[in-house]
């Protein structure tokens, strides 16, 4: 028997093809034969199933036709192909052209840290009153405008270059935002400590930034218009 196994026959590991169940039955001593069958959920038919040594074999050419399957051989390596991968395939693909490079992903999130850093700094100094000048600022404008330089460079989809243009747009406001207090500190104007608490202009980067959070931590693009 173990001479005509040929290559018709191959060692099926479990969990390999998805779908398959086997009646289960008492596991066999080492070197006992048993025939079993195999029986595939949503499919006509069954494929004989031979118990060698504690191993299961099946016949590949019976079960390419079960499945509808078709068999190649190159060398000593044996494909089978079941009906409906390469579609499979293409919806995923089709599903994934919404997804950031990790690239951008990576500098996108760097520069909504420095933003954030930034944002933070000026909502303390404003609290406090701090002198808010433009030195003070430049300390965070710098940085956050080499990273949204890095991030432009890293977008290479559709999705990067449309979530770059709302990470510009949250660069610039919060540049506004900042432009204003140094604009009244030069001016030697007074700004309470709660004057961003109902700033309609520091409630929308504050809104965008949790959209940016958001499409970062699905890696998909997805415009709510906060950023806009």
């Amino acid at each position: 028997m173990r001479k005509r196994l040929g290559r018709e026959w191959a060692i099926l590991a479990v969990g390999v093809v998805a779908g398959l169940v086997i009646v289960p039955g008492i596991v066999l001593s080492q070197g006992v034969e048993e025939s079993r069958t195999l029986v595939i959920e949503g499919q006509t038919g069954q494929v004989p199933v031979l118990r060698l040594r504690g191993k299961s074999y099946v016949d590949l050419e019976a079960l390419a036709r079960l499945t509808h399957g078709t068999l190649s051989f190159n060398g000593n390596q044996v494909t089978l192909t079941l009906p409906g991968v390469g579609a499979n395939t293409a919806t995923t693909i089709a599903g994934d052209k919404s997804d950031f490079s990790k690239e951008f992903l990576r500098a996108g999130i760097e520069e909504m840290a420095m933003i954030r850093e930034w944002r933070i700094a000026l909502t303390n100094a404003v609290q406090n009153g701090i002198p808010i000048g433009d030195d003070w600022i430049a300390i965070y404008r710098g940085p956050a405008l080499t990273n949204l330089r890095l991030a432009a460079v890293a977008a290479s989809t559709d999705p990067d270059r449309s979530a770059y243009q709302l990470l510009s747009n949250e660069y610039d406001n919060m540049k506004k935002l900042s432009d204003r207090f140094v604009a009244a500190h030069t001016a030697q104007q007074y700004f309470p400590p709660d004057s961003l608490k109902d700033d309609a202009l520091n409630l929308q980067i504050l809104s965008c930034a949790r959209s940016l959070a958001t499409m970062a931590a699905s890696g998909k693009f997805a415009d709510d218009g906060s950023c806009h």
